[in-house]
C-alpha cells in the first residue's frame, strides 16, 4: 500500500505471560496439568494535558519551536521525544495517492454514487470511505486499525481519526450513527494499542463522545464558528485549537487561550522554512 503522504486539512463540517509453573500429575488414566498464567497489563493510555503548548504538523515534520509541548504529525513521521505526540490518520477517507490501491484491493469500501462512481470530496481530492454497514465498517478497521498500532510502534502517545463527519458529504448516503460506529471499533484499537484518540471536529457527535470512546478533541476552527467552548466543556478543557486566520486566532485566543492549547497554522500547515509558513500560539 502506497505511504500515507501528508496532506494539509482546512475544517471540513495479548499474549499470555510466560508459563509460571507446570506440574504434571498422573491421576488414573489421565495427566492433569495444573498450570499457572499471569494477564498481559492492558498498555496505559496517556491523555493530554490542558493548555499544553501545541503545533500542527501534519503539512510535514520540522524542528518544534522553542516551548511547544505537544504536537500532530503525519502517521508517516516520527514523533518527538519528550513531547505529547499526536499521530494522523485519516480514517473516513482516502489520501489522493492511495485511490489506485483502494480500486485495486477493496474497490467495494469506497462509497459509490448511483452510477456506481467513488463519491469525492472534491475539494480535497478525495473519496469516501463506506462505513455503511457493520461487515464494512469491520473490515475498514482491520486496515486503519494497522495504521493506528503502527502509530502506536512508533512512539506516538495518541491518534486523531480525520474527516469523522465525512457523513456530510455522502449525499445521506451515509449517517452520523454510521461513523459513529466505526469511531467506536477505532476508539477500541487505539486503547487496545496504548493509544489516547482525540475526537476531530464534528460537534455533533461531541454527546456521543463517551460511548465512542473519545479521549480528548482536536478542533479546526472553532474560534471561527464560536464552538471552542461546547469541546471544552466536553473534554475537560483537553483540547488542541488550530486557526488558520489572524482573526479567528485572536478571537480563540481571547475566549479560550488561557484554559486550551490553541495554535494558529497556515492553510497549508507548511512546515518551518517554507514561504507562507505560519505559527502562533496565545
Amino acid at each position: 500500500m502506497p505511504q500515507h503522504a501528508a496532506t494539509p486539512f482546512l475544517r471540513r463540517r495479548s499474549t499470555l505471560a510466560a508459563l509460571a509453573g507446570g506440574v504434571a500429575v498422573t491421576a488414573g488414566a489421565g495427566v492433569l496439568f495444573s498450570s499457572a498464567f499471569a494477564a498481559k497489563p492492558s498498555p496505559k493510555v496517556v491523555l493530554p494535558q490542558a493548555n499544553a503548548t501545541f503545533d500542527y504538523q501534519i503539512g510535514g515534520a520540522y524542528t518544534p519551536p522553542a516551548g511547544v509541548e505537544a504536537l500532530s504529525r503525519d502517521r508517516g513521521a516520527k514523533p518527538v521525544r519528550g513531547l505529547y505526540n499526536v499521530c494522523y490518520v485519516n480514517a473516513f477517507q482516502t489520501q489522493p495517492d492511495a485511490m489506485d490501491w483502494w480500486r485495486k484491493e477493496n474497490p467495494d469500501l469506497l462509497l459509490r454514487d448511483g452510477s456506481g462512481g467513488p463519491v469525492n470530496d472534491e475539494a480535497w481530492g478525495e473519496a469516501l470511505l463506506d462505513t455503511s454497514t457493520a461487515a464494512k465498517r469491520t473490515r475498514l478497521a482491520a486496515i486503519v486499525g494497522g495504521w493506528i498500532d503502527g502509530c502506536a510502534k512508533s512512539g506516538f502517545q495518541a491518534v486523531e481519526p480525520d474527516n469523522l463527519d465525512s457523513y456530510e458529504r455522502s449525499g445521506g448516503r451515509l449517517t452520523r450513527a454510521h461513523n459513529a460506529a466505526f469511531a467506536k471499533l477505532l476508539a477500541t484499537r487505539a486503547h487496545a494499542a496504548g493509544l489516547a484518540i482525540g475526537q476531530k471536529n464534528t460537534t455533533d457527535l461531541l454527546e456521543q463522545r463517551k460511548s465512542i470512546g473519545f479521549d480528548f478533541a482536536v478542533a479546526e476552527e472553532c474560534g471561527r464558528y464560536d464552538e471552542c467552548a461546547d469541546y471544552a466543556t466536553a473534554y475537560g478543557n483537553k483540547v488542541f485549537v488550530i486557526e488558520y486566520t489572524a482573526r479567528d486566532f485572536t478571537e480563540a485566543c481571547s475566549s479560550v487561550g488561557g484554559k486550551l492549547s490553541v495554535v494558529r497554522r497556515d492553510l497549508d500547515v507548511r512546515p518551518a522554512g517554507r514561504s507562507g509558513y505560519v505559527f502562533r500560539t496565545c
